[in-house]
């Protein structure tokens, strides 16, 4: 059978051609998402019969993503299946939406249910709510941009571009020096994720801005458009702890100088961290996006 093969960025416009074929909102089916992170979850990918099959590692374990193409889709799941017995491998199937469930159950009955965990649940704002920021729920966001903007009259916001993204990537260096980051695997990951964004901003399609203050940099965030159009995800943002204001200033200005003919914002998951939820709550999301995984439902019936 076919081989599942390393994501390289190359494979852009191979796996635009079939993600795109479904409207997702969820930043899992972002293409620069997943080209970046394709190391550190080891991500591989196999096209047959028409579909693009995605495996991927999740806590030490092999997953695959909802296959995406035009033809019979309950053939590309025996395929999987068949994969799946061929290299002894269990048949998990993971970030899957509602929707994909639905057309699962349709082809399976009852065969499967979906998990979904609060904790890696999307974040999606409405564009106009974190642009205007307007009302009483939103009063300590203005008050922390008023004050940046009352410590730092010669503040400046600018895309981030070739020319300046040698500065930028020395920025989230720095960023990373001053938060211990070599000292946790993860964030030292979400580093080199983030630097190689930079570094192939084009290629993946990406925009990002910059807060500059007496010339430097003090905060930045990149992301990409999601597959609906309608969406765009936030998938870096970093801003130095001791200015203040700093986080909610570049989160607004990016989203007035770029983002304004979107209508959602997705700023992603929070992974269960409280200080993160607490931060993404405080923006009133109007929705989180979910994805799941499967699972077989028991052959056992009660009697």
């Amino acid at each position: 059978m076919e081989q599942f093969k390393k994501i390289t960025y190359d494979d852009y416009a191979t796996l635009k051609e079939y993600i795109t074929l479904r409207s997702h909102t969820v930043c899992d089916y972002s293409i620069g998402n997943i080209i970046l992170w394709s190391d550190v979850y080891q991500t591989r990918y196999a096209i047959a019969d028409g579909f693009l099959f995605i495996q991927f590692s999740y806590n030490g374990e092999v997953h695959f993503a909802f296959p995406h193409g035009k033809g019979d889709l309950k053939k590309a799941f025996e395929w999987l299946a068949e994969y799946c017995r061929e290299q002894n491998l269990p048949m998990h199937i993971n970030i899957i939406d509602s929707s994909m469930y639905e057309e699962i159950n349709q082809l399976f009955p009852d065969q499967y249910d979906i998990i979904y965990s609060r904790d890696n649940a999307d974040y999606i704002y409405n564009i106009s709510d974190l642009a205007e920021l307007a009302g009483k729920k939103y009063h300590k966001k203005k008050n922390h941009i008023n004050r940046f903007m009352k410590d730092n009259t010669d503040w400046s916001y600018e895309p981030i571009t070739d020319e300046n993204t040698p500065d930028v990537i020395l920025m989230v260096k720095e960023w990373c020096k001053a938060n211990q980051c070599c000292d946790d695997p993860d964030k030292a990951a979400e580093i080199c994720v983030a630097i190689h964004g930079l570094m192939h901003r084009k290629e993946l399609c990406m925009i990002g801005g910059i807060l500059k203050i007496q010339g430097r940099i003090v905060a930045m965030t990149m992301g990409e458009a999601a597959d609906d159009q309608k969406t765009f995800i936030i998938h870096f943002e970093k801003a130095f702890a001791d200015v203040n204001g700093a986080y909610p200033m570049i989160n607004q200005q990016f989203i007035l100088h770029e983002l304004m003919n979107y209508t959602y914002v997705n700023r992603e998951e929070d992974l269960g961290i409280e200080g993160l939820r607490q931060a993404k709550e405080s923006y009133y999301p109007v929705f989180l996006a979910e994805a799941g995984m499967l699972i077989e439902k028991s052959s056992v019936t009660n009697k």
